[in-house]
């Protein structure tokens, strides 16, 4: 059983420092709001205090959702962090005021200005804290990393190339011996992992990050026990890299924390606004597209014999099966049991329609018709067929992975080249890169620069 004093081992811990830094922060960009409101208007009407409101409660949860104060160590991460956070705070508060029409009680130049130097001083308030902080250290802390993988290379080389961490990498433990790589900055070996308490005690160490491969997760106690006696910090890195990870984070449950390996970044309010976006935009396309599918579904129809809408069982969201309708582009023909062949560029069963809607893509509109009906989205993954999958992911690692998410009329992976037939391994390797990457770094905004993309190369010259 778990005592109240563990669970409160596993609390997520904010520095004094981040601390004052959240109040500076409220207290820059509520400030500067009122200043320039004061010098633009002369008063401060009830409208801006309900907006200094507002953005006091959107700063905790915009905030929070971007970590932008889980980086209070990294200067570059804190900044694309704010960067983010900020820029979809400032976006909201203009979608909000455009859709309840009180965009107009506000000026112009007042949001304009407050929105670059709000995110100006914000950065001058980190600058401020990182040097108070790191000014106020009076010694460096003598760190030891135990592994050798590219997890512990990777955060030696972080402390050793971040000047606001305090810590000072003096080497590394590890049994491994043949094949291993210089480590950054010249970092040495300075024994093996039984020598762990002796090489503890020769260098003075007073920090040491545990970051050994997952095999080895078994040692972490042992060493984790005998190092708290000797009053050594102790932190563990846990490998979880060595494993495919998709849409990963840490939480917490009833004082635990919790690793997610593997989950679909699609859940409540997410799953809902991409869903919302994913009907609007289908429906709105149907009206602008109709007379095109009017045009393309006589034209297949008048030129050939067979059905109109070709329909193809292909694995889906967490994978279910699907039927995923397209105009139909080719001759009706008969595959054996089992067996799917891809069509290539010059494919002599495509017909003449069936080239030209391959070409501009006017042979995938039906699928509006799988986003309407929820077994889609506009974008994610292309689905593939049923026989490709059963072969792929005997070939391709986490190949399955890709269906965390629902399949997309479009994807990161068509809009970066890796469109129409994948006829090599490496080809279908690079398309499952991409929509492994979709899927971690999933969000809204890049759905709309897909779906920017994907409308310049399908009317591009290249598209074919």
């Amino acid at each position: 059983m778990i005592s109240d004093d563990s669970r409160r081992l596993f609390r997520q811990r904010r520095s004094v420092t981040t601390w004052i830094q959240m109040v500076l922060d409220q207290i820059v960009v509520q400030g500067l709001l009122v200043a320039h409101t004061y010098q633009r208007t002369g008063s401060f009407p009830d409208e801006y205090i309900n907006l200094v409101v507002i953005v006091f409660l959107m700063m905790q949860v915009v905030y929070s959702g971007f970590g932008v104060y889980r980086h209070e160590d990294t200067r570059s991460d804190y900044i694309g962090a704010l960067l983010q956070a900020w820029g979809v705070l400032v976006i909201s508060l203009g979608v909000f005021g455009f859709v309840t029409r009180t965009s107009e009680d506000f000026s112009r130049q007042v949001i304009l200005l407050w929105s670059v130097t709000g995110f100006l001083g914000q950065l001058v308030v980190f600058a401020l804290m990182r040097r108070f902080a790191f000014g106020a250290v009076s010694e460096v802390i003598p760190t030891l990393v135990v592994g050798s993988g590219e997890l512990a290379k990777h955060i030696a080389s972080h402390m050793s190339n971040n000047p606001w961490i305090p810590e000072q990498v003096v080497g590394y433990v590890t049994d491994e011996d043949a094949g291993l790589a210089p480590w950054p900055d010249g970092i040495l070996k300075l024994g093996s992992l039984d020598s762990l308490h002796s090489v503890v005690t020769e260098h003075g160490v007073r920090r040491v990050y545990i970051a050994i491969p997952m095999h080895q997760s078994n040692l972490v106690k042992p060493f984790a026990l005998g190092l708290v006696e000797s009053s050594i910090d102790v932190v563990w890195a846990p490998d979880i890299f060595g494993v495919s990870l998709v849409n990963h984070s840490m939480k917490e449950m009833a004082g635990v924390p919790l690793i997610s390996l593997s989950e679909t970044p699609l859940t409540g309010g997410a799953a809902i606004a991409k869903e919302a976006m994913d009907k609007t935009f289908a429906l709105l396309a149907l009206v602008i597209f109709s007379p095109v599918m009017l045009a393309a579904a006589i034209a297949v129809k008048a030129t050939s014999k067979g059905p109109l809408i070709f329909k193809q069982s292909r694995h889906g969201w967490d994978g279910r099966f699907l039927d995923v309708y397209k105009f139909r582009s080719m001759k009706v023909h008969e595959e054996h049991s089992g067996q799917v062949t891809q069509a290539t560029e010059n494919d002599d069963r495509i017909t003449a329609v069936g080239r030209f809607i391959r070409r501009t893509s006017i042979d995938e509109l039906p699928q509006l018709f799988n986003v309407l009906e929820g077994t889609m989205s506009l974008v994610g993954p292309r689905p593939h067929a049923v026989e490709h999958n059963e072969y792929y992911r005997g070939q391709i690692r986490s190949y399955m992975l890709r269906h965390r998410v629902k399949p997309g009329l479009t994807g990161l992976a068509q809009v970066n080249g890796f469109r129409g037939e994948t006829e090599t391994i490496d080809k279908m390797q690079g398309r499952v890169n991409y929509d492994l990457a979709y899927i971690n770094n999933w969000s809204i905004w890049l759905d709309f620069e897909i779906l920017f993309r994907t409308v310049f190369i399908v009317f591009g010259r290249n598209a074919r």
